[in-house]
């Protein structure tokens, strides 16, 4: 079987590691940037993912360029705690949550498919200009090189995990638009700063409005208390303000450190973190609206091609990688390429639409929010303002949408495939 994989981010690489898994080896990547590099910040790999990377015989690989957080902990606007909970192997999963570098993890997905799968596999400079899927049998994909030059592509599957920006998705929407904008902005950098907490946690501080989220990303130095971690801050955009035409855009810190000013809390200094970026991109906060259907013939969409979602809940690569595991799960164990793209999309369109939603009811943010629309001040303890009972429902709530509550995941049967020659159909 010929399959095709639009796009070399998370998504698509785990994608072809996965078919790889489940005995498939005619598999090519194809990705529109001409070098990949290094790019971004900090993500989080919940445990549901890491479960699957682990299957993938990545454990390793992946928890030497990462951090296993302790702790998530919430906090309002002004330091003090709202809720707070275990993460990972503290929380009684199988598998632990990591923090990674996201140019890192990718690389290092890279070279396991080129190993894996030869090297070539993912071939580079390549933009994906249309689709012709007349053919029920076939997809046949044209591709433009650097040159301007036609490559044309047959695949018995084409899969479209080519972002938010989606070339795939746009030919079968092209009415769509541009990604829709809720008016929030994020500043995105990574800085070396004192250790705070217990060096290991997870924090978000603020609410719907105002919001800052950091975590380590390398141990802390013993000798000198110091560790880099990814920051994210947020502010929404003033009314009237038209979306950001940049994407990743390289910004001053200084009006973002004064935004910030007055968040210096007893356990973490915010404006200092922030001025002690090593850069800062500048992101608008968008997501994508549920599509009716992710297949059209032989193509199928995967990640943020398929569900773009707001960060809420540190979900967004984590779901790329149970579609893509779910993706070739289906494609070796259904009876026909048809039957595999409508299971795979049963599994996890109505899923990721859940869970879209809830990200813009901010997810388990929600927490902050609630705190700061009954208690705009302070408090003296969050108990008064929200009950032990609905802090603990929402957490509970959105781990079972987004798929990684303890019991469930530690019980749900392995998406893995026996190691057999894979199914030879077209």
């Amino acid at each position: 079987m010929r399959i095709v994989i639009v796009g070399a981010g998370i998504g698509g690489l785990v994608t072809a590691l996965s078919l790889e898994a489940a005995g498939f080896r005619d598999i090519r990547v194809v990705e529109r940037v001409r070098e990949l590099r290094p790019l971004g910040v900090g993500i989080n790999l919940l445990p549901h993912a890491v479960r699957e990377l682990t299957e993938l015989g990545l454990a390793e690989l992946v928890a030497g360029i990462g951090v296993a957080p302790s702790r998530l902990a919430y906090f309002n606007r002004h330091g003090q705690p709202i809720w707070s909970e275990p993460r990972g192997l503290d929380a009684g999963y199988h598998w632990p949550q990591l923090s990674v570098h996201r140019g890192e993890f990718q690389m290092l997905l890279l070279r396991e498919v080129e190993r894996r799968l030869g090297v070539g596999t993912v071939q580079q400079g390549l933009r994906l200009a249309s689709v012709d899927d007349g053919d029920p049998d076939v997809a046949t994909a044209r591709f433009v090189d650097a040159a301007g030059d036609d490559v044309v592509l047959e695949a018995d599957v084409l899969v479209g995990a080519d972002g938010i920006h989606s070339a795939l998705r746009a030919q079968r929407y092209p009415d769509e638009g541009a990604p829709p904008w809720n008016g929030l902005i994020l500043w995105r950098g990574t800085a070396i700063v004192p250790e705070y907490l217990d060096g290991r946690t997870m924090i978000m501080a603020g609410d719907g409005e105002q919001k800052f989220v950091a975590y380590p990303l390398s141990a802390p130095d013993a000798a000198a208390g110091m560790s880099r971690v990814n920051f994210i801050a947020e502010r929404r955009a003033p009314e009237g303000a038209t979306a950001l035409s940049d994407w990743n855009r390289p910004v001053d810190p200084e009006p973002i450190v004064e935004l910030f000013a007055g968040w210096r809390f007893d356990w973490l200094d915010v404006p200092l973190v922030i001025a002690s970026a090593e850069g800062i991109l500048e992101y608008p906060m968008v997501d994508r609206d549920p599509i009716p259907s992710w297949t059209s013939g032989r193509t199928i969409l995967l990640g943020d091609a398929a569900h773009a979602m707001y960060p809420n809940g540190s979900n967004g690569a984590s779901q790329a990688i149970l579609d893509a595991r779910t993706l070739a799960h289906r494609i070796a164990t259904e009876p026909s390429v048809e039957a595999a793209l409508a299971a795979y999309e049963a599994d996890r369109r109505p899923a990721t639409a859940r869970l879209l939603e809830m990200t813009r009811r901010l997810g388990p943010e929600q927490v902050m929010q609630l705190a700061y629309e009954r208690a705009p001040q302070g408090f003296a303890d969050v108990h008064d303002v929200i009950p032990r009972d609905e802090l603990e429902r929402i957490a509970r709530d959105y781990k079972v949408a987004a798929g990684f509550d303890p019991a469930g995941l530690n019980e749900r049967s392995s998406l893995s495939v026996p190691t057999v020659a894979a199914p030879e159909r077209a």
